[in-house]
């Protein structure tokens, strides 16, 4: 039996960069967090990729904070025991150091998360680190970054070259030097998050960013083989639910349009003696006896 999860405090995250490797799975929902638990994962990041896995957006760009809000309760209610990490999406921080000490503490406040993850490197270390002053944690999140992902020309790998690899290294530095706690690195070759990893002094997680990082994160449904539109090269499906929920929707459908579902095992039974008065009680003068 596997034993049950005990939850990491931020400092207890960064004493993770000597090992062992943090664990981390993105979940939006109460019974996927729930068993994320019970398999005695680290961490579940309550990311804005539900806009394209739940939600069916084309990109993370039109979540907004009230479904942050709404899904990372769900999340801390199935999963109380699990470090958890929730986005900030798109324009929640970009615009001041006010704007994001707010939406990050209505987010602290409203759900119980352990920390909020902000996207960016040079360029938003400084609200990084104004967040942190307020004594809100804060998680990484460089290399591909969803949020700007138009910028690089969709959903890329980042840092093959030397110049944007040297950029990303500088970002690195930059949001670990503001405070961040842990490190998302992700879509970046194995190289270039080998040496991040050895640079700044926090976790690193990774995510198609090779095996020498601090830690990984993929997406539940990626792992479970649920999301079956997307197969980034990245993404280990560990499962092929996909298929076996397919094949149970329509036994489902065939039982029920063949009249064998539901059957007597699946309904309620009543006292014949009550059975006969019911139906005597219910008889009208115009019903046939």
């Amino acid at each position: 039996m596997t034993e049950a999860a005990v939850k990491l405090g931020v400092p207890d995250v960064r004493v993770r960069k000597a090992g062992p490797k943090l664990v981390m799975v993105t979940a939006y929902d109460y019974p996927t967090a729930r068993l994320v638990e019970a398999a005695g994962l680290d961490m579940i990041l309550v990311g804005d990729s539900l806009g394209m896995v739940v939600l069916g957006y084309s990109t993370t760009v039109p979540v907004t904070l009230d479904d942050i809000v709404y899904h990372a309760r769900a999340v801390m209610r199935g999963a109380p025991n699990v470090h958890v990490v929730a986005d900030m999406p798109f324009l929640s921080y970009q615009v001041s150091d006010a704007q994001a000490i707010e939406n990050a503490g209505r987010l602290l406040k409203e759900t119980g998360v352990d920390g909020v993850k902000l996207e960016g490197g040079v360029a938003i270390a400084d609200r990084i680190r104004a967040v942190v002053r307020a004594g809100i944690p804060v998680c990484g999140h460089i290399g591909l970054t969803p949020q700007s992902s138009s910028q690089f020309g969709g959903f890329r790998v980042q840092g093959r070259e030397l110049e944007p690899a040297l950029a990303i290294l500088q970002d690195a530095e930059a949001v670990v030097a503001a405070g961040a706690y842990a490190l998302v690195v992700e879509a970046v070759p194995t190289d270039l998050a080998t040496l991040i990893t050895k640079r700044v002094n926090v976790p690193t997680i990774g995510i198609g960013a090779g095996p020498d990082c601090d830690g990984q994160v993929l997406v539940a449904h990626d792992v479970l083989g649920i999301e079956e539109r997307v197969a980034p090269r990245f993404a280990k499906r560990y499962a092929d639910l996909a298929t076996v929920m397919k094949e149970a929707f329509a036994a489902y459908a065939a039982d029920v349009r063949a009249g064998v579902f539901p059957d007597a095992d699946h309904s309620y039974a009543m006292k014949p003696d009550v059975a006969n008065a019911l139906r005597r009680g219910a008889v009208r003068e115009y019903d046939v006896p």
